[in-house]
């Protein structure tokens, strides 16, 4: 019996052994024989869970604490301290700086801490950002001015005045007389003559002129005293191998420098000129169509002999080939057939300089014109 006391295998007593199961208690208790790698992590995971979970239940510490304690080498994260930022600087205690020795200011500035790598961008962080001013840009010359309501009352009233002379000086220069020139097409080329037109005409007016022209110039010669007969609805203006539309205004084609495939459609100034009026009042505007037979309703300004004569109008002389009054019956029935197939409708979004001629199959001409 003593032997077996002294044999140095002492039993464990039980009040000196935790009563407490760790997780590895729990897993071996739960894993019998061989079982799989992830079968064992996941009971590994739900032991620890379990033990979590009663620890937590019974007041003990956490196993974050407990990791924490067995852990040597683990260091609590410690809070930054937030610097405070020091002032700027003030001339205020002027005496009391001056008052100091400089043993004095020398030993305050060496036992003020010099601020370390991390204080420095926590202050950065922490602070709020700093708004930059804008400066004046020195490269630009004009510098725009704050303007008083007087000042802008009279700007405005300047800007009114500049659009109402522009508008009296348009209305001068759409009542300036020029000469078109034209001839009849019907597939060759029937002299016309000219028409005394004013800038500010419309389309259909010159052809309702062309028309009693050609009765009046025509005199036995049929073919053009035929003209007169057509309505102004069946007659086209082709100017180059464009077709101009009835209700446009001549004047449009001037102002914007409409150019077509050979060039300006019509090359006549946009501005007052040597032969623009002075009073443009005694102008009525045109009425309906004038009957070849009977004499025109005018005004007396207009009854009176033009005070230029044709030859110092603008548009004497120039080709009449280019203005060409057409029969719309005779362009429909021949349309496919050169030189009618190469006319168009005049678009005023299009670019004639740049665009490329085709024709109604849509093959692109080889030749210029």
């Amino acid at each position: 019996m003593d032997s077996e006391g002294n044999s140095g295998t002492s039993t464990p007593n039980s009040r000196f052994t935790t009563q407490a199961k760790t997780a590895d208690d729990i897993l071996s208790a739960q894993t019998v024989g061989l079982v799989q790698l992830d079968d064992f992590r996941k009971r590994r995971a739900d032991a620890i869970d379990a033990k979590e979970r009663e620890a937590l239940e019974s007041g003990r510490a956490t196993p974050a604490s407990a990791t924490d304690s067995s852990d040597p080498t683990f260091k609590p994260s410690k809070k930054k301290r937030k610097t405070v930022k020091k002032g700027a600087l003030s001339f205020g205690n002027d005496e009391d700086n001056d008052s100091q020795t400089p043993t004095e200011s020398l030993k305050s500035r060496s036992s003020t801490p010099a601020a370390t790598k991390e204080d420095r961008i926590n202050e950065e962080d922490d602070g709020p950002p700093i708004k930059k001013r804008l400066a004046a840009n020195s490269n630009v010359g004009f510098m725009a001015k704050s303007m008083s309501k007087s000042a802008l009352l009279r700007e405005a009233q300047t800007r009114e005045q500049l659009r109402k002379d522009f508008l009296v000086m348009q209305e001068a220069v759409k009542q300036t007389d020029f000469l078109l020139p034209f001839v009849f097409y019907d597939g060759t080329n029937i002299p016309g003559g000219q028409c005394r037109m004013k800038k500010g005409d419309m389309v259909w007016l010159f052809l309702d002129r062309a028309r009693k022209v050609g009765a009046e110039v025509g005199g036995s010669d049929k073919a053009r005293r035929e003209w007169a007969r057509v309505g102004v609805d069946d007659l086209m203006l082709v100017k180059g191998d464009i077709i101009i539309p009835h209700h446009y205004e001549l004047y449009y084609f001037m102002v914007n420098k409409t150019i077509g495939y050979n060039g300006p459609l019509f090359p006549h100034s946009a501005e007052p000129t040597a032969n623009t009026p002075l009073d443009t009042s005694a102008y009525a505007p045109a009425g309906g169509l004038s009957i070849p037979t009977a004499p025109s309703k005018t005004s007396k300004a207009q009854m009176q002999s033009p005070a230029v004569p044709d030859a110092d109008l603008e548009g004497f002389g120039n080709d009449s080939n280019s203005t060409k009054v057409v029969d719309r019956r005779w362009y429909e029935r021949n349309k496919h057939i050169f030189p009618a197939s190469t006319w168009e409708d005049f678009d005023p979004t299009k670019d004639y300089t740049n665009h490329v001629r085709k024709d109604v199959n849509g093959n692109a001409f080889f030749f210029s014109s």
